[in-house]
């Protein structure tokens, strides 16, 4: 049967939203007007490469399946929707039309799968060690999550890298390192159901008779998708220096031995809130794949383009590890540099 899923976020979002159109389910995806009028005319390009092919595919909405289709953020009518994507970065829900529709979401109590680097307030909330945790300077805006139930908001490891080259329209993505979606499940079984379809329909498409890389996988485990918080720590936010900014192979290989240690703790940070062993990616494994990962991060780019605001998992791991007294010079350091480069650009005026 096919779903129909809503995405907030045109950019990212369009990499979920084609391996569930290529599935048969189908997508709206809410952005901007002006974007929202390239989609519905010309449809998405996602660039993808397949095993052992030396070359990206392009795949094409208007090829796939299952039907796309974009709106702005005030024409979205949720009684149309099974299911909710959180595919922007954290900072853009503060934009007033955004936060109005995010009331109706939660009112309408869909469950809603978050893509983010920034987990949303409520899945923190489940988990039990960070319940009653002082997090909200984290958030640009920690009131857009308030009437969000938690059981109804889950986290989706954004492990797969993608970017839009900055010479072509908004409608095209480029999938640079095409690894997994890793999904914790829901607190309802029939969300869950909802989310293991998804998970199946994703895995049986072939293209051309080939598996296609990004695949959605679902663990019962809250703590998998926190996997993600070191690889953040030691390469991404890192990426931002006091000058400019570098890429994640040149901030984990810079020194990698520094690098192991902050990757370590943040692991150490996770397996103290409750997470398996088992739930994390080993240092090498990740280091490995940094080598090829050329390009400064996509918030090292966001605070050098003039961004005045962008989604802060360095201060919430920070926040976490002192409050569990699990303090560490390395990510101290780290947030001390990004707040001066965006404390920069607000005195500056850029952004504003």
């Amino acid at each position: 049967m096919a779903r129909n899923i809503l995405i907030l976020g045109a950019s990212y979002g369009s990499l979920l939203a084609t391996k569930l159109l290529m599935a048969g389910h189908n997508v709206t995806l809410v952005c901007r007007k002006k974007t929202a009028e390239l989609i519905n005319r010309d449809g998405t390009e996602v660039r993808i490469k397949l095993r052992d092919e030396p070359n990206h595919r392009a795949i094409f909405s208007r090829d796939l399946p299952g039907k796309l289709d974009a709106t702005s953020p005030d024409q979205v009518d949720l009684s149309r929707y099974d299911l909710v994507g959180l595919a922007m970065q954290e900072p853009q829900y503060t934009n007033h039309t955004i936060r109005v529709l995010m009331i109706k979401i939660a009112a309408a109590k869909l469950p809603c799968l978050s893509i983010m680097n920034m987990p949303p307030l409520p899945y923190l909330k489940r988990i039990p060690g960070l319940a009653d945790m002082s997090l909200e300077e984290a958030y640009t805006n920690a009131q857009v999550w308030e009437r969000f139930e938690p059981g109804l908001v889950t986290l989706c490891s954004p492990d797969p890298q993608a970017f839009r080259p900055p010479e072509e329209a908004a409608n095209v993505l480029h999938v640079g390192l095409p690894t997994n979606f890793k999904a914790s499940a829901f607190a309802d079984p029939a969300h869950n159901k909802l989310l293991r379809e998804l998970e199946a329909d994703i895995d049986a498409v072939k293209l051309d008779g080939q598996d296609v890389p990004v695949k959605l996988k679902v663990f019962d485990s809250l703590f998998v998708p926190l996997a993600k918080w070191s690889m953040l720590l030691t390469g991404n936010y890192r990426c931002i220096t006091p000058e400019e900014p570098q890429s994640i192979r040149d901030a984990v290989h810079g020194d990698l031995k520094v690098s192991q240690s902050i990757y370590e703790h943040v692991d150490a940070v996770a397996r103290r809130l409750g997470a398996d062993p088992q739930d994390q990616v080993p240092f090498a494994k990740y280091a490995k794949a940094a080598e090829s990962l050329l390009k400064p991060s996509s918030a090292a780019r966001a605070v050098a383009a003039g961004a005045p605001f962008i989604e802060r998992v360095d201060l919430l791991v920070k926040l976490i590890s002192h409050q569990l007294g699990m303090t560490n010079a390395n990510i101290d350091r780290t947030v001390e540099v990004v707040d001066q480069k965006l404390n920069e650009r607000l005195e500056s005026g850029a952004g504003i």
